[in-house]
């Protein structure tokens, strides 16, 4: 079966489908720019579709590739027998090839490879064929100065036998098979281990049916025993491989020959084939609960860079601290920094009355209307010293922010070049300051995995969740759009298309030219072609150039047919806005799609994603997201009691539930059994929540779902 077929077969699509993605993909065409402006080609694939197509396709040449090699090295040896070939042609997966190719490979010197050299292989060849007679007369032929008694030999026997046994492609898969299925995860408590704050107590005695267990609880349960706090075993039991090795191997043995097969299969089981399948199933596990933490860090990311931005107004960051103070900035509506501070409120200093004083004339100064708080240590220490400045200077409110990689930010190379007139310790502040303004803009300053939106990071694999999240990044930065004359380098990097030396050519024609009147003027960069024009140019905007088409979304290769749409529709290319989407609205009800394509000899979907800009040029999509919950007072756990109704922001997803803000110290666990089943939260999200239970001496605050 072809690569395509096999692909659409795997995620429900057309072959053709794939198979244009696949082409598409072989020309250099970016994932971004084929989802948005080659519907009809895929006939509407999306990002993750197509991510998925690509994945697949590497995966299977890969497959293809390592085939070539073990075909290669099993006839060199002279082993290839026709059945052995066109098993390997068959193999789907490198799992299934590694196993084919298992009794082949060159092996490091083994109890069996040393019976092998002695000469002992052709009496192992009669054990398992279940030859008849005199075994011990047979074992007297074999005997050398390696193997010196009969009793010896027949032990070097067993060792070639239960390595055949082991290496038996059918049945290392029939009991991995068996074992996933009945098998048994269970883990202990080392008796030295140092677990002083209990962080594994849930695992000190736990056990669990392999298909049964969780992700997260494999990710704890190899984090755990690599900080030697517990010891990890897959438990196979008896009844469920001997059978299948007796099955296959024990056939017309009698006496003698039946007991020494007994004992080589004993062997096998214990020293070679249970081992190797607790291997294979822990590594199928981790890599199962890899992707999925992968997933579920990917799902929270897109939420919190699909956050609304605040434009327009001044913001005021503050970056919270005890003994260092507080660091302070003031950002006008364009992320410029107006003034810098440091407060010192908290202990050991305690200058509180200094601090208000310093933020009331701040903000009074600026006419600061919203403040932004890291939610790092000393975070609700600094939001009650907010709220006591909102209650005397009045009209602002603030948010506690997500803080995560801004002290990666304020010491990168980055955020130097940015700020460089800045102490380090001040750049976090405005890094927090213009999070609120605008999330996306900010956080492509920082390494993803930076932001912290996951559980078990560091024992992820870190290039799958690299790769993983940047392409959250990329896909998100298309989807809503840049700003040509304003973006930073790290923003377009993400551009489709655009590398980060390109990006940075971008900017340096911007700054000695003056701003990009129109898209055609990219291609006067040196490096910047028409494919990479091709690639990025329908994500970037141009506010206020030469033409409007330039803030939509709508690619330059379509621009003939916008107008055309607009003079078939009787709308004045310069019309207002509201004006044009009114006519739009009633040609789309009046006007036949069937026709229009005809007439303009263009696919459907580009006929309808042309018409949606033209109604609403460049509309970012985070607009359709509710703005964060903004505070003007403190909320304390003590306030809280059970059926009290609340607004909260989503903060983190995970296995077991949702982290939501509710404006006091401690998050609250919207917990996975209070979540209607036909509701999926994400970062981000404004919810109506109720309080089910408070523990202020243990910081915990359960909620659910108000409706």
């Amino acid at each position: 079966m072809s690569y395509t077929k096999r692909i659409a077969q795997e995620l429900n699509l057309q072959s053709r489908q794939v198979e244009s993605a696949v082409q598409l993909l072989s020309d250099g065409n970016t994932i971004p720019f084929i989802a948005r402006y080659r519907k009809e080609m895929t006939f509407s694939l999306d990002e993750l579709q197509l991510r998925q197509i690509e994945q697949k396709y590497d995966y299977y040449q890969a497959v293809d590739t390592r085939r070539i090699q073990v075909i290669s090295i099993i006839e060199k040896q002279g082993n290839l027998t026709k059945e052995l070939h066109q098993q390997l042609l068959s193999a789907d997966t490198l799992v299934e090839l590694e196993d084919l190719y298992q009794p082949y490979k060159v092996k490091r010197k083994t109890r069996a490879t040393k019976a092998i050299d002695a000469g002992l292989k052709p009496l192992a060849d009669k054990l398992l064929r279940g030859s008849r007679g005199d075994l011990l007369s047979e074992a007297k032929r074999y005997l050398c100065d390696a193997y010196p008694t009969t009793e010896d030999v027949l032990s070097g026997v067993r060792d070639i036998v239960a390595q055949v046994i082991a290496n038996d492609t059918e049945i290392r898969q029939r009991v991995r098979q068996k074992a996933m299925e009945w098998g048994n995860v269970s883990s202990a408590i080392i008796k030295s281990a140092d677990d002083e704050k209990g962080v594994f107590r849930s695992y000190y005695e736990f056990s669990t049916r392999i298909k049964w267990i969780k992700p997260y609880q494999i990710l704890a349960l190899n984090r755990g025993e690599s900080e030697k706090v517990i010891r990890v075993r897959i438990n196979i039991a008896e009844r469920d491989w001997l059978p299948i090795v007796r099955q296959k191997y024990r056939r017309s043995h009698q006496g003698p020959w039946l007991e020494q097969l007994d004992l080589a299969i004993a062997d096998s089981g214990k020293r070679l084939l249970l081992p190797a399948t607790e291997r294979f199933i822990r590594s199928d596990l981790t890599e199962q609960a890899h992707e999925h933490a992968i997933e579920v860090f990917t799902n929270n990311l897109r939420g919190l860079l699909l956050q609304p931005p605040i434009p327009d107004v001044v913001v005021m960051g503050i970056d919270p601290g005890f003994r260092t103070g507080c660091k302070v900035a003031v950002v006008d509506d364009l992320g410029q920094v107006l003034e810098t501070s440091t407060i010192y409120p908290n202990p050991p200093q305690k200058r509180s009355v200094e601090a208000l004083d310093s933020l009331g004339q701040l903000i009074k100064k600026y006419q600061v209307k919203l403040i932004a708080i890291g939610n790092g240590t000393a975070s609700r220490e600094t939001e009650l010293l907010v709220a006591e400045v909102i209650e005397t200077v009045g009209s602002v409110q603030y948010l506690i922010v997500n803080e995560a990689g801004a002290s990666v930010y304020s010491a990168s190379e980055l955020a130097r070049d940015e700020l460089p007139d800045l102490d380090v310790t001040l750049r976090g502040a405005v890094s927090i300051a213009r999070r609120l303004q605008d999330p996306l803009a900010e956080l492509v300053k920082i390494d993803p995995r930076s932001i912290g939106v996951g559980l078990y990071q560091h024992d992820i694999d870190q290039r799958k969740l690299s790769d993983a999240l940047a392409w959250v990044v990329e896909t998100v930065v298309n989807q809503v759009g840049v700003d040509l004359n304003t973006s930073s380098v790290a923003l377009l990097s993400y551009v489709a298309g655009i590398s980060q030396a390109l990006a940075m050519k971008v900017v340096e024609h911007r700054e000695k030219n003056g701003r990009f009147q129109n898209r055609q003027h990219l291609l006067a960069i040196s490096g910047l072609g028409y494919k990479t024009f091709e690639q990025c140019a329908g994500f970037l905007r141009i506010r206020d150039g030469d033409l409007w088409l330039d803030s939509s979304a709508i690619h330059p290769e379509s621009y003939d047919v916008a107008l055309q749409i607009l003079e078939i529709a009787g709308v004045d290319d310069n019309s207002a806005e509201m004006e044009r989407e009114k006519m739009i609205s009633n040609f789309t009800r009046d006007y036949s799609m069937a026709t229009l394509t005809e007439e303009l000899e263009v696919g459907l979907f580009t006929i309808q994603d042309v018409l949606e800009q033209i109604t609403k040029p460049g509309r970012d999509p985070r607009e359709d997201i509710p703005l964060p919950v903004l505070r003007s007072r403190v909320l304390k756990m003590e306030d809280l009691t059970e059926g009290l109704e609340l607004q909260g922001t989503v903060r983190n997803v995970v296995d077991f539930g949702a982290f939501i803000d509710i404006g006091v110290k401690q998050d609250g666990l919207l917990h996975s059994s209070k979540i209607p089943s036909d509701f999926a939260p994400q970062v981000g999200d404004i919810l109506k929540v109720i309080v089910l239970s408070v523990d202020v001496e243990r910081g915990r605050i359960g909620l659910g779902i108000s409706r």
